[in-house]
């Protein structure tokens, strides 16, 4: 059997360690030459495949691909686009074949998260019936950690260790100036509908600091809320409030809604902060400060969970050894074997139950009064911020790499988007 060649692309949102994906399965396909020809990278996620715009990754040398491990963000650029139903737009489907039929494209490996998911089940199903059957396989990715099966998202763990570490040490700074100064110090953290991120603050509560965390899957009660404020102001001096961005009220509006829809049709958040730091200062005229997380959490390369980093970096391996072991609508997955000592292995899902599925957390994983999480919940998190994969540094800042991404000639004509 001939070498096909494989089509490669990142979607969503950039993480810390989508990269070490790439690396996953760029290292593994050149291990099977006889197997798998050129792996092409779509410039800016699928767009590239639709637009044409490929990336011959055979062009970097095996040294910088090893360099992409510990590099953070989306080496070949990545895009919020999704590909609507064959009824809604069969151009995009047709295009999509038209162009892997003129690369010689038989393997599409998909790197995202939920709304990726659909797009690898769309393709795969849909490709055979345009007559050009590609075997696809999605790569597990989000920091939001809301993929079903999966027991966890590369992507996650290392958001995780940030947002911990950073609610940790602001609030020691809150905690030295609380008598004359800040009372009160908010972070906004990312997680839309989920607060797997969230409640990655609380672990800072086990080195003694008062957290109170504001979960998408507890409505927000605002004189509850206020009444858990001043309890801890009063009790420890100081309180940190731990608010993800898919917090909101009980007829479901966003306290960061800010009215905008994103290229997914999602609302567009940011700004609860603000908002519950105000409410806050107005209640009880605290002083305050307030943060918001933003970028930074996903792109803090320099403070990766270990355990993150093997795990985006075996998922990238796994989803070319599934292909190369002739599966399709397949995703790998994390599987737990144990907490202590923590143990996983690669898993395998079905996309079908994949696909447009989101993963909360579970009652069992939030404290009684809504503010915290139970001990259930931290031997949950607590491996997965396990490690250190420091990047090689130069002259005081991280040493990455950035490709060449050489452009593939192109074989059709122009196509809009």
């Amino acid at each position: 059997m001939s070498a096909k060649n494989a089509f490669y692309a990142q979607s969503g949102g950039v993480t810390a360690v989508i990269n070490a994906s790439a690396c996953g399965v760029l290292e593994t396909a050149r291990q099977h030459p006889d197997r798998i020809g050129k792996v092409y990278a779509g410039r800016n996620g699928i767009i590239g495949a639709l637009t044409e715009d490929l990336i011959d990754t055979s062009a970097e040398s095996d040294e910088a691909i090893a360099a992409l491990r510990y590099t953070p963000s989306g080496a070949f650029g990545s895009c919020r686009y999704k590909l609507k139903s064959l009824e809604a737009n069969r151009r995009e489907y047709e295009r999509l074949i038209e162009v892997f039929r003129a690369h010689d494209i038989g393997y599409f490996f998909y790197n995202g998260g939920g709304d990726s998911a659909d797009t690898c089940y769309k393709v795969s199903q849909l490709s055979a019936s345009l007559g050009y059957p590609v075997q696809a396989i999605h790569i597990p990715k989000t920091v939001d950690n809301d993929l079903p099966i999966t027991d966890n998202c590369p992507g996650f763990g290392s958001v995780a260790k940030y947002i911990a570490t950073s609610t940790l040490e602001a609030s020691f700074d809150v905690r030295s100036m609380a008598k004359t100064s800040t009372k009160v110090f908010v972070l906004e953290v990312m997680g839309r509908h989920a607060g797997w991120i969230a409640a990655a603050g609380a672990l800072a509560e086990d080195h003694g600091i008062p957290v109170l965390v504001l979960f998408p899957e507890v409505e927000f009660d605002q004189t509850r809320f206020l009444a858990a404020v001043q309890e801890k102001v009063e009790r420890h001096g100081f309180c940190t409030v731990v608010v993800s961005e898919g917090a909101h009220h009980p007829d479901g509006r966003f306290l960061a809604e800010q009215g905008t829809r994103d290229a997914f049709g999602h609302a567009q958040l940011g700004g609860a902060a603000p908002v519950v730091a105000n409410m806050v200062k107005e209640a009880f005229g605290y002083k305050f400060h307030w943060a918001v997380a933003d970028y930074l959490q996903r792109a803090a390369r320099h403070l990766a969970s270990k355990t993150d980093v093997e795990q985006a970096y075996a998922m990238g391996r796994a989803g070319v050894e599934f292909a190369l072991a002739g599966h399709n609508a397949v995703m790998p997955t994390v599987r737990r074997l144990s907490n202590d000592p923590y143990a996983w292995e690669v898993g395998e899902a079905p996309l079908a139950e994949v696909a447009n599925v989101e993963k909360f957390m579970p009652k069992e994983f939030i404290s009684a009064d809504g503010y915290g999480i139970t001990q259930a919940c931290k031997d949950y998190l607590i491996p997965l911020i396990q490690g250190e994969d420091y990047p090689p540094f130069e002259r005081g800042l991280p040493k990455y790499v950035t490709l060449q991404n050489r452009a593939v000639e192109r074989r059709l004509g122009l196509f809009e988007v």
